[in-house]
């Protein structure tokens, strides 16, 4: 597959919140780094609780594919995406409340698998939304 198949790969597993089909994208080793996070998610372990919590937290999330690019082992897509909080979300309890935001992800394959994930979106319009606080 080239980066552009992986990374729909990804997305369906992602939209149908199949935990097992995403983890199975990414290496041992993959980093995810979601820049309005903070510190990126180093390790199989570390990215499968994190996608785990997500899934948890928005069970309706739904994201919608706006572009998709790619070229020798990246690709990256731009999204528009949302969900409602119904979920216990890293021990804040849901509010109900529900957000819409745009986004983009750029993802680096090698030997079929991510190795490298970088997110953007925004973090005060996704938290107010939604009634959560930044810290």
């Amino acid at each position: 597959m080239n980066s552009k198949e992986l990374l729909r790969k990804w997305i369906s597993a992602f939209i149908a919140k199949d935990l097992e089909a995403v983890m199975d994208c990414y290496a041992e080793d993959a980093v995810n780094f979601q820049v309005a996070a903070g510190a990126p998610a180093v390790g199989y372990a570390q990215i499968r609780k994190d996608m785990a919590e997500f899934f948890r937290g928005f069970p309706d999330s739904y994201s919608i594919v706006e572009n998709i690019l790619s070229d020798e082992d990246w690709a990256a897509w731009e999204w528009n995406g949302g969900g409602t909080f119904k979920g216990e979300f890293y021990g804040n309890q849901p509010t109900g409340k529900s957000f819409e935001l745009r986004g983009c992800g750029f993802f680096q394959f090698r030997n079929g698998k991510i190795v490298f994930q970088r997110g953007y979106w925004d973090k005060l319009t996704w938290f107010s939304q939604v009634g959560l606080k930044i810290e």
